[in-house]
């Protein structure tokens, strides 16, 4: 049997270091960057492990269920933990971040979730960043869900580990994932005892054994599929141009914001502010009376493939997620999830007005930026 995916000659060093440079210039970056061999899990909790230890004390912004996470892994290693938490339907502000600082000014470490998907909020990175420059603190970005979507900048904003993953906004594959390093970060990993050596976590095994090498040879076999994803995603970014796939997903999330609030029925945004909202994904508070993931049910039962999902966890009940990133972020996509959601609305007993919301949701597209290539 012979397939497109089978029987493909090995991924030479040099295509994936060329394909690190792709990723390196996306983000506009001078620092290393890492091409990780998993999903972005892998270099979130090994650039934490590699960084901090008992002689770290750490702000963790928590704006979503990540932000909880990276908090249990720093206690795990052993750092002190200032957390940091702010209502999942707003924004961290610098101005908190600044107040934690002169609270704690042994703070040393700094995490951060640029754009939760799984409540819809992001977060003012390049006025944050400012503050913890202004504290020599090393500043650790999760960008998973908001690459490709709006700006992921980690040199202009100080970000000394950003992390990715092209899952979302970039419309790529889930099985690998990227790091950039700033030379601080090198230091910080080599100064301490505990980062992981010989171990899938390791970054400092990258770093000697193939950045220090020259890039020439691999530590190990590579998920060459995800590779050649990766390079064929970056490739169709590069194509449209970023900034133009940007534009797609600030429209495709002013389009449903607007779309929603216009539906009546007693849907809203979940995040109060517009300025707070992320471009990845839009997440709607439902009805009072009604139960979301009852919704979503409803909303997917003609057309499964719809990316509508009810909030994770404590969040299944009131919250609805339209979850239009990469190939989604399209007004035909903006449409259709309105009118499912009209549809399961009305099927609960609910009025809704879903022409008002189509005009709502098409004025919003044309109005929020320049017209993207992709329709």
């Amino acid at each position: 049997m012979t397939n497109l995916l089978l029987d493909l000659p090995p991924l030479s060093a040099a295509r994936f270091a060329s394909i690190e440079d792709r990723v390196a210039r996306l983000l506009g970056t001078g620092q290393d960057v890492v091409i990780t061999q998993g999903e972005a899990l892998l270099p979130l909790e090994g650039a934490i492990r590699a960084t901090a230890g008992p002689g770290t004390t750490a702000l963790n912004v928590i704006t979503g269920p990540y932000g909880q996470t990276f908090g249990d892994w720093l206690r795990d290693c052993g750092a002190t933990v200032v957390d940091l938490t702010v209502p999942f339907h707003t924004a961290v502000t610098a101005e908190q971040v600044r107040e934690a600082f002169a609270e704690h000014p042994e703070i040393d470490f700094v995490s951060l979730v640029h754009a939760e998907a799984a409540t819809g909020n992001t977060n003012p990175v390049a006025a944050i960043g400012e503050v913890v420059r202004e504290h020599g603190a090393l500043f650790y970005l999760d960008a998973v869900a908001s690459v490709g979507a709006e700006p992921v900048l980690p040199d202009a904003w100080g970000v000394d580990l950003c992390v990715i993953g092209a899952q979302k906004a970039m419309g790529g594959p889930a099985g690998v994932s990227a790091v950039s390093v700033s030379e601080r970060a090198w230091a910080r990993m080599a100064a301490n005892p505990n980062a992981p050596r010989r171990s899938y976590l390791s970054l400092l095994d990258w770093k000697e054994r193939w950045i220090d090498g020259g890039r020439t040879t691999l530590l190990h076999a590579p998920a060459q599929l995800e590779m050649l994803a990766l390079e064929a995603c970056v490739e169709r970014i590069e194509t449209e141009g970023l900034e133009s796939v940007m534009a797609r997903h600030a429209s495709a999330a002013a389009a449903t914001r607007a779309g929603a609030s216009a539906l009546g029925g007693g849907i809203a945004p979940y995040v109060h502010d517009a300025a707070d909202a992320a471009p990845v994904a839009t997440t709607l508070r439902a009805p009072s009376g009604t139960n979301a993931s009852e919704l979503v049910a409803r909303a997917l039962a003609a057309d499964p493939d719809l990316p509508l999902a009810a909030g994770g966890g404590a969040l299944a009940r009131e919250m609805i997620r339209v979850n239009h990133y990469g190939p989604d972020a399209t007004r035909g996509t903006v449409r259709a999830c309105l009118t499912a959601l009209a549809t399961a609305l009305k099927d609960a007993g609910l009025s809704v007005d879903l022409p008002a919301a189509l005009t709502a949701a098409e004025q919003a597209w044309r109005q929020s930026g320049p017209t993207p290539r992709t329709p």
